[in-house]
């Protein structure tokens, strides 16, 4: 599948695009692409992916430490293997070392069985996913060439992988629209939920990142998040798909992809690669409080939907507005 935005190996984003095109469908000349000295329009070369934004669904396949390049089905005896025990000996080492508390917990979830649970609740996602947007198209009796995705975006708008960040919709005539794609898979529990400051309400709202970072000590409430933390709720009370009773999902999206991922450490470790823990700081949402929870401590707020989670690059402005690190 032809990709027009992708990260190398190197780890450089780059993009491929055409010509633009003309309202006909007809490529643009280079005179009419060149609207002005710094400004071409172009169409893109190939596929554009979208990551849904405050939601994490189960992978239906990562990279595994030995095979950094190759993205392996869940599926796999590989990936049995390394979710039984992921902190074997022979493994990449974690650096900084995870801390003691984190590797209990995670262990106590981990085992022969991780894998197939895992891929289990990703591909009811997946499935869920192609249900709602077929059920769109047909519903409104379009055609494959006439049915549109709607996108809104947030504060980011495409992250490192090329892959365009929002909120998914069904692009309708006119409004009103269902709620979002988003929204959908959490009401059915087929995703987690996972809020990236600032690219989550209400934060994405406000005009600058300096006026985005909320008061500390006060509730941070708006109606979409609110919305989505009680679609969470729900799904739990329900036991719907990841919350099921009787194979919840073991190991969160997140927690899969960092004990997995390698990188290469030139500063030590005689250039072998090693693993990297959470990296995100960590807000209690029901907590209402001004503390700032460091990375590998985020499985202190039990339940999903309270966990708000801030890029430590985002770290000083919260410090500078009073929130305090734990």
């Amino acid at each position: 599948m032809a990709k027009a935005v992708e990260q190398l190996q190197s780890g450089i984003t780059v993009a491929h695009a055409w010509l633009g095109a003309q309202a006909n469908g007809d490529r643009m000349s280079v005179r009419q692409a060149c609207h002005d000295g710094d400004t071409v329009s172009v169409d893109p070369a190939g596929n554009i992916g979208v990551r849904l934004l405050g939601v994490d669904a189960p992978e239906v396949s990562f990279t595994l430490p030995n095979q950094p390049n190759t993205f392996t089905s869940i599926k796999s005896a590989g990936w049995t293997a390394f979710l039984t025990d992921p902190f074997a000996a022979t493994l990449p080492p974690f650096v900084p070392a995870l801390p003691p508390a984190l590797v209990a917990d995670l262990k106590a979830r981990l085992g022969p069985n991780c894998a197939a649970n895992h891929a289990a609740h990703a591909l009811a996602a997946t499935r869920e996913l192609e249900k709602l947007a077929e059920a769109d198209r047909t519903g409104a009796a379009e055609t494959l060439e006439t049915f549109k995705f709607f996108l809104a975006f947030a504060y980011d708008v495409i992250d490192r992988y090329g892959r365009f960040l929002g909120y998914l919709n069904h692009d309708l005539p006119s409004p009103p629209r269902p709620r979002p794609y988003n929204e959908r898979l959490l009401i059915g529990g087929l995703v987690t939920p996972y809020f990236i400051w600032p690219n989550i309400d209400p934060f994405r709202k406000q005009p600058s990142l300096d006026k985005a970072v909320p008061r500390p000590g006060a509730p941070i409430n708006d109606a979409n998040l609110d919305r989505a933390r009680k679609a969470v709720r729900d799904a739990r009370t329900n036991h719907l798909g990841v919350f099921s009773a009787a194979d919840p999902l073991k190991l969160l999206p997140f927690e899969l992809r960092y004990l997995a991922r390698t990188f290469s450490d030139p500063g030590g470790h005689g250039g072998q690669r090693v693993r990297g823990g959470p990296d995100r700081w960590v807000i209690d949402l029901a907590a209402a409080d001004d503390r700032l929870l460091p990375p590998t401590t985020y499985t202190a707020v039990a339940n999903l939907e309270d966990r708000l989670f801030v890029p430590s690059e985002f770290i000083p402005l919260f410090v500078d507005k009073g929130w305090k690190k734990a």
